[in-house]
């Protein structure tokens, strides 16, 4: 059996029998959760553990824990900052700040590997034009530089931990009003007027980067597509000329922003044909149910490959996470910088 293209969700903070078969499925190959998945620690320990349970390989276990106002699980967990925090800290010490930066995710990736989580789509990498509010402070910074470098401290810090990184929304969601997920954003740039959007990724494509997920935004001038149904982003942009050779995972295919493309079966199937390794079906089990009818028979055996290697490395301890000195030390550091005084940027 291998990992299929799909990501799905659970209910609720149990699995039910129905998805137990639904992730036995040979097409479904990670799941999502929520904050409805996440009650305490040992509850998350053990609802991951139950996914893995059902077959093998093991779904891949995945979350939203950025930091800020998107961080699924909280009580038990470090309270992260939104990584605009990071952006202002760079403007005060670009080097403690790429320090903080490596702290932060180090400190996401450990927690959620502790409770059985193999990913944290993060980080976004977004860079903030001052225009979308979706994003608004999930973005680093206006300076693709700036983003570049704490993008990559971050992306190091993951890995430091067990866990590697997956950057979004490419090609870049903070140039549009439009929130992709209640409308289809379009971006009327031209290419070359994107580079600065696509400057982390290439950043982070040389030092290793695992996936990339892709939004669900339009750049009528470079193709009709969405770009997370687009093979010229996918194959042409992002696979041959960023030389990106990681997973690439969808959006959540059930969001508005997608909705041009037809039902969710049309968006996955055209998501796959554009080269997504991997769709994201959620909040609608009944559309998550009908992919895997249409999807019958699907085969990506190196699509496979590339979801594989982004399996966390658990790392064994013989001291509870919060004894563990490496936790205890990134912890005071974040605690210490957030004590600061802000920053004022205006004075």
């Amino acid at each position: 059996m291998t990992l299929g293209p799909l990501m799905i969700d659970l209910a609720g903070l149990v699995l039910s029998a129905e998805e137990r078969e639904r992730l036995a499925h040979p097409l479904v190959g990670g799941v999502i959760l929520f904050a409805r998945n996440y009650e305490s620690p040992q509850q998350l320990r053990e609802l991951t553990a139950a996914i893995r349970r059902v077959r093998q390989p093991a779904p891949l276990v995945a979350v939203d824990q950025e930091g800020g106002r998107v961080q699924r699980f909280r009580a038990g967990f470090t309270a992260l900052p939104a990584l605009r925090w990071l952006g202002h800290e760079y403007d005060r010490d670009a080097d403690n700040a790429r320090h903080l930066a490596f702290s932060c995710a180090w400190l996401m990736a450990r927690e959620l590997i502790e409770v059985g989580v193999d990913l944290s789509f993060a980080p976004c990498v977004d860079l903030d034009w001052g225009i979308s509010e979706v994003i608004g402070d999930r973005a680093f910074h206006r300076d693709p530089e700036a983003v570049s470098a704490l993008a990559l401290s971050y992306l190091q810090g993951m890995r430091s931990a067990g866990m590697s990184a997956v950057a979004k929304h490419f090609p870049g969601h903070g140039a549009v009003r439009a929130d992709s997920h209640h409308e289809l954003p379009v971006d009327r740039r031209v290419l070359a007027a994107v580079e600065d959007d696509l400057a982390p990724y290439r950043r982070l494509i040389d030092n290793g980067l695992g996936g990339v997920m892709v939004a669900h935004v339009r750049f009528p001038e470079v193709d009709a597509r969405i770009a997370s149904l687009s093979p010229v982003w996918i194959r042409r942009l992002l696979r041959q000329r960023l030389e990106f050779n990681g997973a690439i995972f969808t959006d959540d295919l059930s969001m508005q922003g997608a909705a041009v493309a037809g039902t969710v079966t049309d968006r996955v199937r055209a998501a796959l044909d554009a080269g997504a390794d991997m769709a994201l079906v959620c909040n609608d089990p009944a559309a998550a149910a009908a992919a895997i009818d249409a999807l019958a028979g699907y085969q990506d055996p190196s699509a496979h490959v590339r979801l594989v290697a982004l399996r966390a490395v658990p790392r064994r301890s013989a001291v509870a996470l919060a004894e563990d000195p490496g936790w205890q030390k990134a912890h005071a550091r974040l605690t210490a910088a957030l004590e600061r005084p802000p920053l004022d940027l205006h004075g």
